[in-house]
């Protein structure tokens, strides 16, 4: 004989509804036995009859199993409110936050001349005297690295200076074409050829000057 399947719902005749809990109880108080014995862990079983009798089961002692089920479900109501306290605190910063971006993101606009219409008289001038202080900063900033260049470059002509005078100092050293050194105060120095060029078509009836000398 197929067995049909129980509906999941109060037993209203009260004979059927005592048998089914006998049943089930003995059958549920063997499963925690098994369980127990089977698999080495720790179980604890209560249940009351509809009429108010006790039955458990429990293999290593009913108060301890109950000591150590308070003790671990107050740690994790603990945990619980430790992490709903900090999930809280994250909402509030994400919100601040982003009240912060919103002001920097009207304040970058209007300082970019945009967005002026709702601004008073008061807010203009602050604006404007940010703005000053901007420029100012800004100028000062290049006048620095003006000066830094500046100083490069003369860094830089003195090194060429002292590098020029080394060569002279060395040419000046170069044997004759006999083998001998001339000394520095018999070197005749170059003269310096004035030339005078020049450029575009000559009128009729005009010479050009000589060159000077």
């Amino acid at each position: 004989m197929v067995r049909g399947k129980t509906q999941m719902k109060r037993i209203e005749n009260a004979t059927s509804r005592q048998v089914t809990f006998s049943k089930r109880r003995s059958g549920l108080l063997k499963k925690a036995f098994e369980l127990s014995v089977l698999c080495d862990a720790e179980v604890a079983l209560i249940v009351f009859s509809p009429r108010g009798k006790l039955y458990e089961f429990s293999n290593c002692g009913m108060q301890k199993t109950i000591d150590r089920y308070q003790r671990l479900a107050r740690d994790v109501h603990i945990d619980s409110e430790a992490v709903e306290q900090n999930m809280q605190h994250l909402k509030c910063e994400a919100a601040n936050m982003a009240k912060k971006i919103e002001l920097l993101q009207i304040s970058k606009r209007q300082l970019a001349g945009e967005d002026l219409g709702s601004c008073s008289v008061d807010e203009l001038h602050q604006i404007e005297s940010q703005l000053e202080r901007s420029l100012s900063n800004i100028r000062g900033r290049k006048t620095q690295l003006s000066k830094e260049q500046i100083e490069k470059l003369k860094e830089k002509e003195r090194v060429l200076k002292r590098e020029n005078r080394i060569l002279r100092e060395k040419a000046r050293q170069q044997p004759t074409p006999d083998g001998e050194i001339v000394p520095n105060n018999q070197i005749i120095p170059h003269a310096d050829v004035e030339t005078e060029l020049s450029i575009g078509i000559l009128e009729r009836g005009t010479t050009r000057p000589p060159p000077q000398h």
